[in-house]
């Protein structure tokens, strides 16, 4: 019985992720310029995800440009660097993104 429940501790905490990362995504103010499903200052998450969705590198690339910023991509505005995310919560952020369908 233990084990059991064990087992379902485990396999509800590998569905949670999305939520906690959209937190992260929140204290890290990536929603101040960013939604999931529609254009604010940014693109919607969901828009990137697709963008990106056949690139295998695209976690380290976008996490990349989540701590240096960039320019280009998604029209005139440039989306700033943002040095208080560390390498490990940029790369959290951008599975989580490119997870939206």
């Amino acid at each position: 019985m233990m084990r059991l429940l064990l087992t379902l501790a485990l396999a509800s905490t590998a569905i949670l992720p999305a939520q906690a990362d959209q937190a992260l995504a929140t204290a890290k103010s990536c929603m101040a310029c960013h939604t999931i499903d529609s254009k604010r200052v940014g693109p919607a998450f969901k828009e990137v995800a697709n963008k990106y969705r056949d690139d295998k590198g695209a976690v380290d690339r976008l996490a990349l440009k989540i701590r240096q910023g960039g320019a280009g991509a998604w029209g005139p505005v440039a989306m700033p660097a943002n040095a208080q995310v560390n390498e490990a919560d940029a790369k959290k952020l951008a599975a989580w993104v490119l997870s939206l369908k």
